[in-house]
């Protein structure tokens, strides 16, 4: 992981306070994350048996009976928190099964911060860089099996149907590892507003194209693509090298951060947008 996984444009995430929870009702209110999906849902709180531990986790899927294709979900920096669950329980309504881990499990439960988060602010990052640094390449191929696994042994998961990852922000390069690391699962994996995808590391998380069978959906931040302006066509290369499905785009005016309800950038017409980009990758590849 890197310096570029950290929000760019989110000085301040107030999913965690008080004034988020408002905020994030507000947006539910407008039809982005409606706690009428909790009618529909079954929301359980689990704990995943992963090679170093037990991983706290959200886990969602359709009431009633039947099997349903699954998801894994990797949080952004701040790892599982109520707009997350939110969005778990949103795409569970879709019609799938849906599993939300805390990535930061091996150091604390979630919620991992308490409180409103300010990424501008060197204090508020150090408390969260210790966990940060033990998420390296290595702790991640151990786990994005276990959350896989778990998924599979759940009695709502149609087996039959490929599996989809989807990450938000340092959630995109894991995204595009767990993809390589199980290509006889995931069909589909998805990005927004991701941190670095193309890097000059052993490993950059493009160099996991070729080995994983995924159609993608990579979205990304108009302020990232600035940063990073060859990156869009340096991952549509390598997409067309091994021969994947792939849309990249970059999303004009919305800014690392905006498919989080509740956050200062939030930005409901391009995360929509996103969303149902995101609805017809798994409809497509699921």
């Amino acid at each position: 992981m890197c310096d570029d996984d950290i929000h760019v444009g989110l000085v301040e995430d107030p999913t965690l306070s008080r004034r988020g929870f408002g905020l994030l009702a507000v947006a539910a209110a407008a039809g982005v994350a409606t706690s009428a999906h909790a009618a529909a849902v079954v929301e359980t709180d689990v704990q995943v048996k992963t090679p170093d531990g037990l991983a706290d986790a959200a886990l969602f899927h359709p009431e009633g009976k039947g099997k349903w294709p699954a998801v894994l979900i990797w949080c952004d920096f701040l790892s599982l928190r109520p707009v997350f669950r939110e969005m778990g329980r949103r795409l569970a309504a879709e019609g799938y099964v849906v599993l939300v881990p805390n990535f930061y499990y091996r150091t604390r439960k979630a919620p991992v911060f308490e409180g409103a988060f300010n990424f501008a602010s060197p204090e508020d990052r150090a408390k969260i860089a210790p966990m940060r640094a033990q998420l390296d390449a290595a702790a991640v191929d151990r786990d994005a099996p276990a959350y896989i696994a778990f998924l599979d042994a759940q009695p709502q998961t149609d087996r039959k149907k490929k599996i989809g990852v989807q990450g938000y922000c340092m959630g995109g390069p894991l995204t595009f590892r767990t993809a390589a690391l199980s290509p006889s699962r995931v069909g589909a994996a998805a990005s927004f507003h991701s941190g670095a995808l193309v890097t000059t590391e052993p490993s950059s998380p493009h160099l996991g194209i070729a080995s994983s069978r995924a159609a993608y959906l990579v979205a990304t931040a108009d302020n990232d693509d600035k940063q990073r302006p060859a990156e869009k066509d340096q991952l549509k290369a390598a997409f067309a090298a091994a021969g994947r499905t792939a849309t990249v785009e970059v999303y004009t005016g919305a800014n690392h951060g905006w498919c989080v309800p509740g956050s200062p950038v939030y930005n409901q017409a391009a995360a929509e947008k996103a969303w149902a980009e995101l609805l017809k990758l798994y409809k497509a590849h699921l």
